[in-house]
């Protein structure tokens, strides 16, 4: 396996062949990498993740995920995933929704409870394992799909938009938790439209009306426009786009 665990080459996807989603899109990730995707809603982030699951098909160019051409049902089952719109079950609990997706990513059976307790320690949710998802908030249901979604360990974790409706105390510790999987040469990418986010990532893509605006690590890109933070560096980007 090379050092690339993700390959993005000049794709384009577009909807009926007439609306452009993603236009030209290049990108890779190192194993142990944060990538952040940043832009507004409706930029193309989640629909550039699902072409990088093989969940989308593209109408040219090449992605490879673990040096093998997507989609690829095995690879994709290899990929943790938590999606913008929560897919939870809410007549069960969150204890009996991490047992059944842990099961159905074929988590060990021995190792099963202790990931759902380490999971559910990280998003704050050990308290609340046993009560039915259909007495959660929105905040905890966003919480319980990260949970799920680091249920794997898995080498390629991606996250569209994982710390919306977050406080900022449990963004920090899920902050710290995506870290120490890097730590581990797992790699992570993001989607999202909080700042502070972007700040924490080690390389960004800008991204909107489909197109790669500006990429680069915070701080090149920070120097590149000459401001002092993401927002303005995605600012002034736009403006020059």
């Amino acid at each position: 396996m090379t050092n690339n665990l993700v390959s993005v080459q000049n794709i384009a996807k577009s909807y009926d062949g007439k609306h452009p989603i993603l236009k030209d899109i290049n990108l890779e990730l190192l194993a142990g990498q944060i990538v952040g995707l940043l832009g507004p809603s409706g930029a193309g982030k989640t629909t550039l993740v699902k072409c990088i699951m093989g969940m989308q098909s593209v109408d040219h160019g090449k992605i490879e995920v673990f040096d093998t051409p997507m989609p690829n049902r095995q690879v994709l089952g290899k990929i943790g995933y938590m999606a913008q719109s929560d897919a939870l079950y809410d007549e069960l609990t969150a204890r009996e929704n991490l047992i059944f997706f842990g099961n159905l990513l074929s988590v060990a059976k021995a190792d099963l409870n202790k990931m759902i307790e380490h999971a559910a320690q990280v998003v704050n949710l050990t308290n609340d394992l046993d009560k039915p998802v259909s007495d959660y908030s929105g905040g905890m249901k966003r919480r319980l799909s990260v949970a799920i979604a680091l249920l794997q360990s898995p080498h390629l974790l991606i996250l569209d938009e994982p710390t919306v409706g977050i406080d900022p105390e449990l963004r920090q510790q899920i902050w710290q938790e995506l870290k120490q999987l890097k730590s581990e040469n797992k790699s992570i990418i993001i989607t999202t439209h909080v700042m502070e986010d972007a700040e924490q990532c080690d390389y960004l893509m800008l991204i909107r009306d489909g197109y790669a605006i500006s990429q680069g690590t915070p701080s090149e890109l920070k120097e590149k426009f000459g401001v002092d933070s993401i927002e303005e560096v995605f600012l002034s980007a736009g403006r020059d786009k």
